[in-house]
């Protein structure tokens, strides 16, 4: 049965339940919390809440709908669609017909003109919209009837379906503002479980649950998502039981195994860390050197110390055991062969250790953000590496707003990942068109032959054309990194053991994209959570 049919008729038994729930044990603050509240640390806030601006494009936003959502295992299911779409032989047509009495949270109807302005807005090269590429074979969309939409392709697209995950806005709202600045920015209105009732920008933001939400009003009617960037405060603040669970790095999370109140979740996911080498920087835009960096660093033992062994070895954007993963790509640490290349290419050790070309020292920096413990630890583990091959990398910490302007010219410590295809992925990653365009290809990378591939794999539905093309991606950047791809890691969450699904089963999680901790984790499905009695 479909989660939303699913949710509507548990609906009574978990209003029940929660009137009813016990309070968690324990002698901290949770002891006493009411049942259908819950409060989330998490380590990152959006920019925006509006899908119109990237908000929610892959799915799992409270607030609002896409035409399909993704169930446990990442399949596509209806959402404000009552069904999959209908697709045409040639692939180029996708015909969608809307769930009847959907409303948004004024108590406006969901109408195909909705789905219409959306989809128009986020391709309008006027919206600040940094994912607009993903959408790139969108012809047109029009209404059609009272209650279809279709969408026409300007060639097949494989994974399509997957796109209408993108939430819908109402055009009786958003469309009277500019989709920039708008005020729908921070105070959006959405078909979902949940409406915004606070955000204090940097603290909280504070949920309610919607009572007009088609899938049944949720169990759980307040959450507070408390925005908490230091892992060591999230951990302190769970600890002491002013939170009811939390994202946290592996060696946090292990200090919690043998609290009775408290449960682990630990989510595979496609999220991987990697050092982005900026090409307009006269030593990371040596290829030679991005390739040295490459073979020095010790990916596996980066997974045992830093990770605690969660998480795997990356050798580019996608997971080793990833069906489209090309088998053979993979690198061993190799710091002889690193150095043979740089004294090939000219970069001779001097005095200090440090090699240099042309009076050049190979010296960089490289950022992380503040409070990130995993990224820290992996940034000084890379200088270690680099060290060793006579390449100075020096550490620094800085917020966002101070690392952003830099990244075209200094190394970062990124985070990226995207799961359903790699087309979602690794377009705006690596393809040339996207150099610059916020933290899309972030060192202005540029290689003919992977800009081909990657045209060449979105332009064909044939599954063998497509792995072709990937194939010869991975190769491609595995000669020419225009990052250093460390791990994927695993993420792991701790949470009060005091909720349970609407079919009484324990909470899960989903194989994950980078984006976690805010609308994924154990609370992925929250609107089907009800209090454990």
């Amino acid at each position: 049965m479909p989660r939303a049919l699913r949710r509507a008729a548990a609906l009574s038994a978990a209003a029940l339940t929660a009137a009813t729930a016990c309070s968690a044990p324990g002698g901290d603050a949770r002891a006493t919390a009411p049942a259908d509240s819950v409060v989330i640390g998490v380590s990152t806030e959006p920019d925006t809440l509006s899908p119109l601006l990237g908000y929610g494009k892959d799915g799992n936003s409270k607030l609002f709908d896409g035409l399909l959502s993704r169930d446990a295992d990442l399949g596509l299911e209806p959402a404000l669609a009552e069904d999959l779409p209908e697709v045409s032989e040639d692939g180029l047509t996708y015909t969608f017909t809307l769930r009847d009495g959907v409303t948004f949270s004024d108590g406006e109807p969901l109408t195909p003109a909705d789905v219409v302005f959306t989809y128009e807005t986020v391709l309008d090269e006027k919206t600040n919209n940094p994912s607009r590429s993903e959408l790139a074979a969108v012809e047109s969309v029009r209404a059609e009837g009272g209650n279809q939409v279709v969408f026409t392709l300007k060639y097949p697209f494989a994974p399509f379906a997957a796109r209408t995950v993108l939430p819908i806005v109402p055009e009786h709202v958003a469309g009277k503002q500019d989709p920039n600045d708008g005020t729908f920015n921070t105070q959006p209105i959405g078909t979902g479980p949940y409406v915004l009732a606070d955000w204090r920008k940097g603290e909280k933001l504070v949920f309610k649950a919607n009572p007009r939400y088609w899938g049944g009003e949720p169990a759980v009617k307040n959450v507070t998502m408390a925005i908490v960037p230091d892992d060591d405060v999230r951990a302190t603040r769970l600890r002491s039981g002013d939170l009811d669970g939390a994202v946290l790095p592996p060696n946090l999370a292990a200090t919690f195994k043998d609290d009775a109140d408290l449960k682990t979740y630990r989510a595979t996911s496609y999220d991987y860390r990697a050092v982005s080498l900026p090409t307009g920087n006269p030593v990371t835009g040596d290829t030679s050197v991005r390739r040295a960096l490459d073979l020095a660093v010790d990916r596996d033992t980066m997974v045992d110390k830093v990770l605690d062994g969660a998480g795997r070895p990356a050798y580019g954007p996608l997971p080793v055991d990833d069906e489209w993963f090309a088998k053979g790509t993979e690198r061993a640490q190799d710091p002889a062969a690193a150095e043979r290349l740089l004294d090939e290419a000219g970069w001779k050790e001097g005095e200090d250790g440090v090699r240099a070309k042309d009076g050049r020292r190979a010296s960089f920096t490289l950022y992380y953000p503040a409070g990130d413990k995993v990224r820290q630890d992996l940034a000084l583990a890379y200088a270690g590496d680099a060290k060793k091959i006579g390449v100075e990398v020096k550490v620094e910490s800085g917020t966002w707003d101070v690392i952003e302007p830099r990244m075209a010219k200094d190394a970062v410590l990124a985070g990226f990942g995207d799961v359903g295809d790699p087309d979602f992925g690794l377009y705006t990653l690596l393809h040339s068109s996207e150099a610059g365009d916020g933290f899309n290809n972030m060192p202005h990378y540029d290689n003919p032959a992977v800009d081909r591939a990657l045209d060449d794999a979105r332009r064909t539905r044939d599954t063998a054309e497509r792995k072709a093309a990937y194939d010869t991606l991975q190769k491609e950047l595995a000669k020419d990194p225009g990052y250093t791809f460390l791990t994927h890691l695993d993420h792991l969450y701790v949470v009060a053991d005091r909720w349970r699904t609407e079919d009484s089963s324990g909470l899960n999680t989903q194989v994950e994209p980078h984006e976690h901790g805010f609308g994924a984790g154990p609370w992925w499905n929250l609107e089907d959570w009800r209090p454990q009695g």
